[in-house]
């Protein structure tokens, strides 16, 4: 099919959040032995994971497949981006037993690929960087096979915040841009595109690093927009990338303009592909983090 290049105006209406959405955005309800064993074991090591704190639509699969993205430093972000679901306000201190907490889920849940995350802590001043890197060399040491991925916000551009991240050896460097620059100003406020592209390939300089980025669709991007972005990252030299349909989490959130049919999002992989970055998951419910071990494994 031919994706419509014309930007699509977000629907402000008030029930434009009841509408039932397409049946290739309904996930099915998960429960039983594992997702049970998954949530206890964070509630007793009192982590947080985006998987909760950002209502992710693939919990129930993911705790069901016995893996979580943890959440440091959390569950409070210093910014206030309108399509996020994790609370902005008045961040805790930082816990300095949560990297030790979190390579013990680790290691009790045996995983072969390990995404850490965090809220964005623009009140520290290395914008919790040295908690990251203590948090990667906590999990290297529980489980020495593992692959570990960072999801690390932007850190105001800071090379040195960089710089202590990837002492610690990560296998991915994932920093995603989330949407167009013309769109930033309303949805991601604090951000600026420029500065995650350079952030993104300053983590390109560093030895044996897979370099990862992610893009949500259906704010009102157009075709043109998205091919630039493909274009921007595939300079910022990134190799792997993921790409989903936003879902606003209330109607206090940024609107959704549209539901993008699932085979436009096949010609956004194509794109995204042919401007040169080798290895794209695309589709309606993926995200930064979903099946991130397969998608590792099989490029």
């Amino acid at each position: 099919m031919k994706i419509d290049p014309r930007p699509v105006p977000p629907d402000r209406s008030p029930n434009a959040l009841s509408r039932r959405k397409p049946p290739w955005l309904k996930v099915k309800s998960f429960g039983g032995t594992e997702f049970n064993r998954v949530s206890g074991l964070l509630n007793d090591l009192r982590l947080n994971t985006v998987c909760q704190e950002a209502n992710c639509p693939n919990r129930g699969e993911c705790f069901t497949r016995g893996t979580a993205v943890f959440l440091l430093m959390g569950p409070s972000c210093t910014r206030n981006c309108s399509f996020c679901n994790v609370h902005s306000g008045r961040p805790s201190p930082i816990d300095s037993e949560e990297p030790r907490r979190v390579a013990e889920a680790c290691r009790r849940m045996n995983l072969r690929h390990v995404v850490i995350t965090s809220v964005t802590r623009d009140d520290l001043v290395d914008g919790g960087a040295a908690h990251f890197a203590e948090t990667v060399l906590a999990v290297r040491a529980a489980l020495s096979k593992a692959t570990i991925e960072v999801l690390t916000p932007d850190f105001r551009g800071s090379t040195e915040s960089l710089r202590v991240v990837m002492a610690a050896k990560p296998d991915v460097f994932n920093h995603n841009v989330e949407t167009v620059p013309r769109l930033y100003q309303q949805v991601r406020p604090g951000a600026d595109y420029r500065r995650s592209l350079e952030l993104l390939r300053s983590a390109s300089a560093f030895d044996r690093v897979l370099i990862k980025s992610g893009l949500m669709v259906g704010l009102g991007e157009t075709v043109a927009e998205l091919k630039q972005v493909f274009r921007d990252l595939a300079e910022s030299r990134v190799s792997l990338l993921t790409i989903g349909q936003y879902l606003a989490p209330s109607s206090a959130h940024f609107p959704i303009a549209r539901y993008v049919l699932p085979e436009e999002f096949e010609e956004y992989r194509d794109l995204a592909q042919a401007a040169g970055i080798g290895s794209v998951f695309s589709g309606p419910l993926v995200r930064s983090s979903y099946l991130a071990d397969r998608f590792i494994a099989e490029r």
